[in-house]
């Protein structure tokens, strides 16, 4: 069953030339649905704001068979709409698995590249309604984002979630990390990859939080997460880039990250019958 179409309260007034397409960024990966035997785009979680029709953009790639059952981790961009680095990141990461899908054995991933769509087409960090989105899961938000994006999370009972963001205060990459106990195991080896391209942020407090190796254990509230109520608790990864590097080198760090986390865990995964 299709998602139920969600209204919002009255939104704000925007510079329609301040405007990007979500449609044309994400053609490359529509244009690979529709000829694929992995990459599903799923276009049915709708909404309104002003008075228009928007959708909440989503696709399941499902990776070769790697185990009994896949294993199912839900990848994050964009619900800051001036963040674009992770949204292309994520473009170019399912294009990859798309050539290589052995590189996504035994996962079944479910990708929202872009979740804040009208703060994406503004350029803005908050949604068109005026709210950062980031701050509004389980909350009893009204906002439609949220309200979609927390079905989708409460529905596919997530083994892992990883966020993509920019910090532009931030010289160095760095990740917060919450869930389950192994969630810094995973994150390390991701960090240490990435060190290849871009500086690690080594400072001991990282916008606001105490942080050890560019490692945050602590978050805002209502960020975006599993339900509440979730058990076992998923490994929750907010991955953050720097905003100054050159945009090819932002995503690709971007890339480089989910793909070895993906691999570590899956590593895990296979090693956890014989503990």
């Amino acid at each position: 069953m299709s998602p139920p179409v969600i209204h919002s309260a009255p939104p704000l007034k925007t510079t329609p030339s301040a405007r990007r397409s979500v449609a044309d960024t994400l053609a490359p990966l529509d244009r690979l649905a529709a000829s694929s035997a992995s990459l599903i785009a799923k276009h049915d979680a709708r909404f309104q704001m002003d008075g228009a029709p928007y959708v909440l953009p989503r696709y399941l790639f499902i990776g070769p068979r790697g185990g009994d059952e896949p294993i199912r981790v839900g990848l994050f961009a964009g619900i800051h709409g001036d963040e674009p680095e992770g949204v292309h990141a994520l473009v170019q990461f399912l294009t990859a698995l798309e050539r290589r899908p052995e590189l996504a054995a035994g996962y079944c991933l479910f990708v929202y590249p872009i979740c804040n769509p009208t703060g994406f087409e503004d350029n803005t960090r908050h949604a068109r309604s005026g709210k950062d989105l980031n701050r509004e899961f389980w909350t009893d938000t009204r906002q439609p984002e949220v309200q979609l994006l927390q079905a989708e999370l409460a529905a596919h009972a997530l083994q892992g979630i990883i966020s993509l963001h920019t910090d532009d205060t931030s010289e160095g990459f760095y990740g917060f990390v919450s869930g389950a106990t192994l969630t810094e195991s995973l994150i390390e080896p991701a960090l240490q990859a990435v060190e290849q391209s871009l500086p690690r942020n080594q400072d001991d407090v990282i916008d606001g939080f105490r942080a050890r190796n560019g490692i945050i254990r602590e978050s805002y509230e209502g960020v975006l997460r599993a339900p509440p109520q979730s058990h076992p608790r998923p490994f929750e990864i907010i991955l953050e880039t720097p905003k100054a590097p050159p945009e090819y080198v932002k995503e690709a760090a971007f890339v480089l990250a989910l793909q070895t986390i993906l691999t570590r865990y899956r590593e895990f995964i296979a090693f956890a019958p014989n503990l």
